[in-house]
């Protein structure tokens, strides 16, 4: 499990935990609605009867934490920092696989094909107000081809085209062994919300 807390973290909570006045007392690191739009990375405060045996635990020098067994695969290279300033500092907390688990080559091609769409192509494509979505994966004999739908800004834009050949099906069968093609179903002539006209 590759989880990154920052030397400063450590210290920032070691003090939080300290003011609770319980001994014994660690953090509960988790992920409310794992694998979906709406994850929130999340820190409670873990008192010794709170402790759950599927818990999967790391301790560090000054603080124990208990990672919720369901959230596990969506914390994998999470980090946790605290930078001090001015007003006394921040907390935060990235967890790049909050939304979607990290994948492999030996996931699901879906799974695989998800996480490129969710991690590389819609950041960009938000610019724009846009984003793509899987809708199938049809097998064909030279090999599989997923159905994709365009939604936001880039439904009825006059430059889809160009984002899925270019953009969009370069990326996905670059890297997604065994995809060979992507078939675009959305409905492009509704352009209400298009970016380009």
């Amino acid at each position: 499990m590759s989880i990154d807390i920052t030397p400063s973290a450590e210290t920032y909570l070691a003090q939080l935990l300290e003011k609770q006045q319980v001994a014994g007392i660690g953090v509960r690191l988790f992920v409310t609605q794992p694998g979906t739009p709406y994850a929130e990375t999340c820190l409670a405060y873990c008192r010794p009867d709170e402790v759950n045996s599927e818990d999967e635990v790391l301790a560090l020098s000054q603080v124990t934490f208990y990672l919720e067994r369901n959230s596990l695969p969506y914390l994998e290279e999470a980090k946790i920092d605290f930078a001090e300033d001015r007003m006394g500092g921040q907390l935060t907390i990235k967890a790049p696989n909050a939304k979607m688990p990290k994948v492999t080559p030996e996931s699901p091609i879906q799974d695989q094909i998800n996480y490129i769409l969710y991690s590389d192509i819609n950041p960009g494509l938000s610019a724009h107000g846009g984003e793509v979505k899987l809708v199938e994966l049809v097998e064909e004999e030279e090999g599989h081809i997923a159905v994709l739908q365009f939604g936001g800004g880039c439904q009825g834009c006059s430059a889809v085209d160009l984002t899925l050949k270019d953009g969009v099906e370069r990326t996905l069968i670059e890297r997604v062994p065994g995809l060979v093609g992507v078939r675009d179903v959305t409905d492009h002539s509704k352009t209400d919300n298009a970016y380009y006209k």
